[in-house]
């Protein structure tokens, strides 16, 4: 792991326009807002494959899963909290019910936008989009990871919903050699004592209190849980079977994300496990590094309660 910053979403939409260079087919949508999801050069270069929809994120769908419908490879782009509030129906029935392979990308997701508060939160997509028939759900973790799905989803046959932040983050992975596969966990540490399951940018998080933990003799796993549907009930369970404890961290509402997810999973043959994420409160207002940290999301957070949970 390194500290490189680069945006997940200027790194997703820097490959989607490399691989629409080359493929006709590609298309990108959006909704106003070209220039916080990155998309102005593509835009510029291939105003051919580009549909400028307004402010009108229902109308959007629609027309993405037309398009999906006729054949093109379909990436609708804008701001997290429009996609899983304000046209969530469309991406119910024209997406998921209907099974057009449309790729959502959810840009500023969670508490990305920091002071603009709860109705530019997306604390409950995760909990929302698990419960729809054919839908898939995807939080990367650093901008390596992010260009490397999309070229895994450009001919990915059912829809799939991309959530990234919004700001630069730190390189989890140093290079391209990870593994990438389609509801497959990364483990980026092994450890006996415990495990803490990460998604998007909460695994670097995980990775960091991993490192620290490591000070007070606990060796703790962390697994990259990028792909939340399907998830990989695997690594889940072994990880349960050979540490015995399991830390869940997400930039999520607790209720009906990663660690219910794992929590449901584990039912049958529980272990005890410690859901870190947003309590059923209006989020405070700040920035993103602010609210990781006032929530315990951070490694001091995470760090904290595996030493308490541990006792």
């Amino acid at each position: 792991m390194n500290d490189i910053m680069i945006a997940c979403r200027k790194s997703f939409t820097d490959t989607l326009l490399a691989l629409a260079r080359k493929d006709r087919d590609i298309v990108a949508v959006t909704t106003d807002a070209r220039g916080s999801v990155t998309l102005n050069d593509f835009a510029k270069e291939l105003p051919a494959q580009f549909v400028e929809c307004g402010i009108a994120e229902q109308d959007a769908v629609g027309i993405s899963a037309g398009l999906a419908h006729s054949g093109k490879k379909v990436f609708v782009c804008g701001p997290a909290c429009f996609y899983v509030a304000r046209s969530l129906e469309q991406v119910k029935v024209d997406l998921a019910y209907s099974r057009n392979p449309v790729k959502i990308l959810g840009v500023s997701g969670g508490v990305a936008y920091g002071a603009l508060g709860a109705t530019h939160h997306s604390l409950h997509d995760i909990a929302a989009l698990r419960t729809f028939p054919g839908m898939n759900i995807v939080l990367p973790c650093d901008a390596r990871q992010t260009a490397r799905l999309v070229k895994l989803l450009v001919d990915y046959p059912e829809p799939v919903y991309v959530r990234v932040g919004r700001a630069a983050v730190p390189d989890v992975y140093g290079d391209d050699s990870f593994p990438m596969e389609f509801g497959k966990a990364n483990m980026l540490a092994d450890g006996r004592d415990l495990t803490i399951i990460g998604t998007g940018e909460t695994v670097y998080h995980a990775y960091q209190a991993a490192l620290r933990l490591k000070e007070y003799g606990i060796q703790a796993r962390v697994l990259d849980m990028a792909f939340i549907k399907p998830c990989d009930e695997e690594a889940i369970r072994k990880a349960a079977a050979d540490t015995g404890h399991i830390i869940t961290v997400e930039e999520h509402s607790r209720f009906g994300g990663l660690g219910a997810m794992v929590a449901e999973i584990l039912s049958e043959h529980p272990v005890p496990i410690k859901i870190l994420g947003i309590p059923d409160e209006d989020v405070i207002h700040g920035t993103s590094r602010e609210i990781f940290a006032h929530y315990g999301l951070d490694a001091d957070g995470i760090v904290k309660a595996a030493l308490e949970f541990l006792k």
